[in-house]
């Protein structure tokens, strides 16, 4: 956080001529109840609770041609010391020009069309704290240069300090037989974490297609484990990389033709390829009423295959999705769906749901089945006497149901 910090100071002093008055401020509190309905394996407790907040910020200035954007979170944890945290998600100044734009300070910055798994997003780092499934986001310094022409949207980025990827602690989850070090990383470049990457991404609407190509050069997101701490916790290590990326997007009807690609250097084991492709169909007024249902189905593929380091379970995998969106005054929207290695007969069964109750309050409910075959015992979790290639095996007893109750202010 010392560069956000530095950035937040900064466009204070260049916000400082900018009117006071004319903001719009949202607030959302949630309480969250976490429930793991199997035997917790390494000493977790069965259950926890947690409570949030989240503030939102947004000022526009100079006919609308200046714009100031905040986004602050932060959670507390009686659980798990780790995941008692907080965050600068966006605190960022945008200026409009004459077909670019120019956003400076910290950004959340999202790329890629798939569902089940965001390959060439890696712009901000996953804060897998707050979310296990990798979409929840910690904010990136940055400057983005965004230039508008006929032929497409170009950004170009300066990427100021690199953020650590947060783990689960000793009473949290998910996590396997070791924890995961969040005081100590290791960097393969000099820099460390004062490191400056870069990135550009061009994106482009052709009729029905949505095209982008990105490239990336910086500090991997995904870190490795090479030694244990003298804590006994594992140390993650940041390698450097360049990665290029493709995203496609084809609308025909009620279908969505999706696929992602990447080719990246600089990983343990050389350059490798890994792509993620498939659709999504919507079946509009289901039985005649208003609803929608939307089936989803990916391939997961990673050359690399079991000798994956940073992939549980998305090395050659199969992916199926069902998203029901009720289309009532309450937004209710299920979504379910299973990723299976067909190799090892392997599945992470996932569903979640969200409901607006009443004008301020919404309720979110999100699961999480792992399966293992063969399962192991708990004496197998304490010792790690499992399979390697069962990567599911250390998080198999690790089900997880979760309830957040969310008012609006």
């Amino acid at each position: 956080m010392r560069f956000a910090c530095k950035l937040s100071v900064l466009l204070i002093s260049v916000m400082s001529g900018a009117p006071a008055v004319g903001g719009e401020w949202d607030v959302e509190v949630g309480g969250e109840y976490r429930y793991l309905p199997q035997d917790p394996p390494y000493g977790v407790g069965d259950d926890a609770v947690s409570a949030s907040v989240r503030a939102e910020y947004f000022h526009d200035w100079n006919d609308g041609n200046d714009l100031f954007e905040l986004d602050v979170f932060y959670r507390w944890s009686e659980a798990d010391d780790e995941r008692t945290h907080g965050d600068i998600q966006d605190f960022a100044w945008i200026h409009v020009g004459d077909g670019w734009e120019l956003r400076s300070g910290v950004r959340t910055v999202f790329w890629g069309v798939t569902e089940f798994q965001h390959l060439v997003d890696i712009v901000n780092q996953s804060d897998l704290v707050e979310r296990t499934d990798g979409e929840a986001k910690l904010g990136q310094p940055m400057i983005n240069l965004s230039l508008v022409s006929d032929w497409g949207i170009l950004d170009l980025y300066a990427l100021a300090g690199f953020r650590e990827r947060t783990f689960p602690g000793e009473n949290g989850w998910p996590r396997g037989p070791l924890v995961i070090s969040n005081e100590e990383a290791d960097y393969e470049s000099g820099a460390e974490h004062k490191r400056l990457d870069f990135a550009a991404r061009w994106a482009m609407s052709i009729e029905a297609w949505e095209l982008a190509f990105s490239y990336f050069g910086g500090t991997a997101r995904d870190p490795e484990f090479r030694r244990v701490d003298a804590a006994g916790e594992l140390v993650p290590y940041y390698r450097v990389i360049d990665q290029f990326g493709l995203e496609v997007q084809y609308n025909y009807d009620a279908w969505l033709l999706k696929m992602e690609a990447l080719s990246r250097s600089g990983m343990a084991g050389g350059r490798y390829f890994a792509s993620v492709f498939g659709f999504e169909y919507t079946l509009e007024g289901l039985f005649g009423g208003v609803s929608d249902l939307g089936i989803v189905s990916e391939y997961n593929y990673d050359e690399r295959g079991e000798d994956s380091p940073d992939s549980y379970y998305l090395e050659n995998d199969i992916a199926l999705g069902l998203r029901w969106a009720r289309n009532d005054v309450a937004s209710t929207e299920v979504l379910g769906g299973v990723i299976y290695d067909h190799k090892t007969s392997e599945r992470v069964l996932s569903i979640e749901a969200s409901r607006r109750l009443g004008d301020v309050w919404t309720i979110n409910v999100d699961a999480l089945f792992f399966h293992s075959d063969p399962p192991p015992t708990l004496a197998d979790l304490a010792t790690g006497s499992f399979d390697p290639l069962y990567k599911l095996a250390q998080t198999s007893r690790n089900d997880l149901i979760q309830i957040e109750l969310i008012r609006y202010f």
